[in-house]
């Protein structure tokens, strides 16, 4: 498996990208009529179902099985399903709230913050 790598500083380009994400997921709900239930209540739940069904997917296994799980092949396209469900949720409850995953993930170029949790706990405080 890949270590993780660093994330990026927020560019007018992936910026774009995740508003064109956003819309894609917009798009996707509305063609569905979908909206009528995504209450902030209801898309937090469904949340962590589908955060419940990716931990599923890692339950009572060594990490040498589920390296071997996450090798090409259908184990795998089960993992990035429930990811892609996590994140289509995500994206909607913070749509719903008005919050613009862009800038409160991605750190400014005034060097804000990286992510929400360095505003809670700023990594000098943790080390």
């Amino acid at each position: 498996m890949k270590k993780p790598t660093k994330p990026r500083r927020a560019t007018a380009q992936n910026s774009d990208s995740w508003s064109a994400l956003v819309a894609d997921v917009r798009r996707f709900r509305d063609e569905r009529d979908w909206a009528q239930f995504h209450t902030p209540k209801n898309l937090a739940a469904a949340i962590a179902i589908e955060a419940a069904e990716l931990q599923e997917r890692f339950l009572w296994k060594t990490d040498q099985e589920i390296e071997s799980d996450l090798e090409p092949g259908p184990k795998r396209d089960a993992v990035v399903e429930e990811i892609a469900d996590v994140m289509m949720f995500a994206l909607l409850l913070a749509d719903r709230l008005g919050i613009d995953v862009a800038t409160t993930t991605i750190p400014d170029h005034a060097g804000r913050p990286q992510y929400l949790l360095d505003r809670r706990e700023p990594i000098a405080e943790l080390i």
